[in-house]
């Protein structure tokens, strides 16, 4: 894929940028070598100061950056806004609590004293993905800044210059130069990055193919990664629920970012006792959602990010649709020019087609019923993806067993799935290992390193 700002609304390409040269590459290096080596030994005031900095600079432009945003991958500019002002959220949140985290811990031993010490790794890779152009990068810049570390950005190639207003950002907030920057390179130039000795470990949020092939690098050379991976987020409803509070939140977990995130509610899993009245009323506030110009203050649903996409979710309801599911709305991406799909909500699905078995990144429901909680959990875990999980009920004992059983790295009780900075975020299985936010996300790429005294 060329490295290009291409507008999902109509197809038109905007601007394009030529990738970085291997000696280019190299000079970036060796600048965020040398600016680790400086970095390191700043206050962690004054990191806070200039964290504090770019939380500022993001509320102030959120507007500038939302539209950005919304340029080059499609999402509503009223959601891009929103996500720039959740990027000063992290911000505020790593700059007030990382010396907190990040303190000496005492420990006993057969030493005079002994402690561990929290100390920054170097340069860290991380490889975003165009979701949440801001978000995913935020998440992780903040924490690693906070540490100590440096970073380099390998953005997704069409949103480029969500990338380098990232790095301009974090200039004008005050970080030394050097100490976050930007690579505009394809996925073919990241081996050799993740392979230079300057790098010490890498990041990525986005497919199980990209994932896998960094890890797989990476494990070669012994360095970490933190990866988040796919998700197929079970949306579980159960008797004693509040239907028409599941049914409005689950509409907006559904069609979040134009159903394009991770943790998205996609597979909705519904007592059969009021499956009827739960699916008619989703249906009908699916009818309801406005699909139009992403920068149109009214509409709910935008383009999907490119026309590859949009092709690969039409060819899995179509192939679905063959073997048997059901179309209760959508179904077929709409004529004219740019990358729309409708809500869409797919019923009766069968056990080997797509719906069931593949992680449906787009505006479509995937609808199935059960006869109880039992074989909802185990329809819950019946994918090889653990991210997320949502569960609606009124009931304590079917709660805690949601809770208890369900395979992911998070469990959302009567809410929708989200990230928040004060809670760790990461899946199992093949959602990927790791953590992000909270204190456990600020550990992931420091050296715990044990100190024993005599």
């Amino acid at each position: 894929m060329a490295i290009a700002t291409i507008n999902p609304a109509n197809g038109e390409t905007l601007k394009t940028f030529a990738p970085l040269t291997a000696e280019e590459i190299q000079s970036k290096l060796a600048r965020g070598q040398s600016a680790f080596v400086r970095y390191r030994k700043t206050k962690m005031g004054d990191r806070a100061a200039w964290l504090h900095n770019a939380a500022d600079l993001l509320d102030k432009n959120a507007e500038e950056y939302g539209k950005i945003m919304t340029l080059e991958m499609g999402k509503p500019l009223k959601s891009a806004i929103a996500e720039a002002k959740k990027c000063a959220l992290v911000c505020r949140y790593y700059a007030d609590n990382a010396a907190d985290f990040l303190k000496d811990i005492p420990s006993e031993s057969d030493g005079s004293s002994a402690f561990v010490r929290y100390q920054p790794l170097g340069i860290i890779l991380a490889v975003m993905p165009w979701n949440f152009p801001f978000w995913q990068v935020f998440r992780f810049a903040a924490p690693a800044l906070m540490a100590g570390n440096v970073g380099l950005l390998k953005h997704a190639s069409n949103v480029p210059q969500c990338a380098l207003a990232i790095e301009e950002i974090i200039s004008q907030a005050g970080f030394p130069e050097g100490a976050f920057q930007t690579l505009l390179i394809g996925a073919s130039q990241v081996e050799s990055v993740i392979a230079d000795d300057r790098v010490q470990a890498a990041t990525l949020t986005g497919s199980e193919p990209a994932g896998a092939s960094l890890a797989s690098i990476a494990g070669k050379h012994i360095k970490k990664t933190v990866l988040e991976l796919g998700g197929s987020d079970p949306f579980i409803v159960l008797d004693s629920a509040d239907i028409d509070g599941a049914v409005a939140m689950g509409t907006t977990a559904r069609m979040l970012n134009n159903g394009q995130s991770c943790i998205a509610a996609k597979r909705f899993i519904v007592s059969e006792a009021i499956a009827d009245e739960f699916q008619q009323k989703l249906l009908a506030k699916f009818q309801t959602l406005k699909v139009g110009d992403p920068m149109s203050e009214d509409t709910d649903i935008g383009p999907l990010a490119t026309a590859s996409i949009r092709d690969e979710i039409a060819d899995q309801v179509q192939k679905s649709v063959e073997m048997g599911a059901k179309v209760l709305i959508g179904g077929k991406p709409l004529a004219g020019k740019g990358n729309f799909y409708p809500p869409t909500i797919l019923t009766e699905i069968p056990v080997e087609s797509p719906a069931n078995t593949e992680e449906f990144f787009g505006p479509v429901a995937l609808f199935f019923r059960v006869k109880n909680i039992d074989e909802a959990i185990a329809l819950a875990n019946a994918t090889p993806l653990g991210l997320g999980a949502s569960v609606w009920t009124n009931n304590e004992q079917e709660r805690d067993r949601a809770i208890e059983e369900i395979e992911a790295g998070a469990i959302f009780v009567n809410g929708l799935v989200k990230s928040d900075p004060r809670l760790p975020f990461g899946g199992i299985k093949r959602s990927g290992y790791g953590r992000e936010l909270s204190i456990q996300g600020i550990h992931e790429f420091v050296n715990i390193k044990t100190v024993w005294i005599k």
